[in-house]
């Protein structure tokens, strides 16, 4: 275990930062439990679900490589009440949750490359961005989110510590092959000069050592720079029983109210927000250094709108019994289902995945097998910890089982009306927020 000491940020109704040592998974090669919140350091965290003992769910075996130990982790989500976060109580060292070979790619999805067009076209308006303008993004991925700001002329910087860089830099976009933290961020600064925009893009709640990072972030930005996040949004999470998205990569999971509480620790403050609906609902929030951007009215009516204190502990426990029988009906469903005879195969095969087959106790004596887009570099691959083979979607066409169940739910009114106009005449079924035959 390593303990890197950072500054505490305030946690509510404080107006004093001290350091605090944190002890971190990174360097392991195993995981350490969370004893204090991730964001306040308050000590006395509530438990909320148990999800058991899940695998990394990027480490995907070969088809047809002989079943071994494979490591598996608690999943139990916490709630901190002084500072209203929701976090996991486990923290993996990233080097097993993110190997060299990261099978996940976001220019694969059509609602992620939308989402980033226009979080280009409204950066752009916002910052009045010019083309001499830098724009970092942590956590870049294939270059997918900075494609839009490389073709439309500004200077562009990915960083990026998985072989899916490789694919950025291909397409003409530099890419740092390493993890953020405060003395990469110095380097880079020295390198290319004070940084317009950072964005971190469905990575912001995946860092271990957040608050590193946030210092990284506000030394690598120039006195009127804004930092962008994108998360999925804790509230709604909550509304649409979205377990499946509690996973290990995930450590945290923001309300604009945590997330705020979290940026007012390091002088940065929440000047924009909104809704967008990636991941099946997240937020997009715009901070700055205090003083230095006006406040949008949309931080406040987006505070109105969130429980918090007994509402918020209120709402947990109704989350959680909600997650079980939501749990129970699809296990019913799936058992008349293969009580009369019917196939069931799963259609896509995203990270979220792997925690409802888990938790909900799928085999491949249930789904004969998950279908993938030509070109996912998860084909030819078993869905972690389980011999649950992921193949070509063309089988899908070929096989027509009964019924197909539709993992990537949250975006099921795009999935499913594509594989009809393919030709499959079976079935579909979506199993969150309850399971329901289409």
């Amino acid at each position: 275990m390593t303990s890197t000491p950072t500054r505490r940020p305030k946690a509510q109704g404080e107006c004093l930062s001290m350091p605090i040592s944190v002890t971190l998974a990174a360097g392991t090669d195993s995981s350490v439990p969370v004893e204090r919140c991730q964001s306040c350091a308050h000590k006395e965290l509530e438990p909320i679900l148990f999800l058991g003992y899940l695998p990394p769910v990027n480490q995907m075996r070969a088809i047809g490589e002989i079943p071994c130990e494979q490591p598996s982790y608690p999943a139990q989500l916490l709630y901190c009440p002084n500072c209203e976060l929701l976090q996991l109580g486990l923290s993996v060292d990233p080097a097993i949750l993110f190997p060299p070979d990261y099978p996940y790619t976001s220019g694969t999805t059509r609602i992620l490359r939308e989402n980033f067009a226009g979080l280009y076209a409204e950066a752009k308006e916002f910052l009045a961005l010019k083309a001499e303008d830098l724009v970092v993004d942590i956590g870049s991925n294939d270059g997918t989110l900075l494609s839009n700001f490389h073709d439309g002329g500004h200077r562009v910087l990915g960083i990026e510590p998985t072989d899916v860089g490789q694919i950025a830099r291909e397409r003409g976009i530099e890419t740092v092959a390493t993890y953020f933290r405060p003395e990469v961020a110095a380097r880079l600064r020295d390198q290319h000069g004070p940084v317009r925009l950072v964005t971190a893009a469905n990575v912001f709640a995946h860092m271990e050592d957040i608050h590193a990072v946030l210092d990284g972030i506000v030394s690598l930005l120039d006195e009127d720079g804004v930092f962008i996040s994108e998360s999925h949004y804790a509230i709604g999470l909550l509304d649409t029983l979205q377990y499946d998205t509690i996973y290990h990569e995930h450590l945290r999971y923001y309300s604009l109210t945590s997330l705020k509480n979290l940026l007012e620790g390091h002088d940065l403050e929440v000047v924009h927000a909104r809704h967008i609906p990636t991941h099946g609902g997240s937020i997009r929030v715009y901070a700055a250094r205090k003083g230095r951007q006006d406040i949008q009215p949309s931080v406040q009516e987006m505070l109105n709108n969130e429980p918090t204190g007994d509402d918020m502990r209120q709402r947990l426990d109704r989350f959680k019994e909600e997650v079980v029988l939501s749990k129970l009906r699809l296990h019913a469903l799936l058992r008349d289902i293969k009580e009369e005879g019917g196939r069931v195969c799963g259609i896509s095969a995203p990270s979220r995945a792997s925690t409802l087959v888990h938790y909900t106790g799928l085999d491949d004596g249930i789904l004969d097998y998950v279908l993938e887009i030509q070109g996912s570099l998860k084909i030819g691959k078993y869905l972690p910890g389980t011999l649950i083979p992921v193949i070509d979607e063309s089988r899908l066409f070929e096989d027509q089982p009964e019924y197909a169940l539709i993992l990537s739910w949250h975006i099921a009114d795009e999935l499913a009306p594509k594989l009809r106009e393919k030709g499959y005449k079976g079935k579909f079924i979506t199993p969150l927020p309850q399971p329901h035959i289409l």
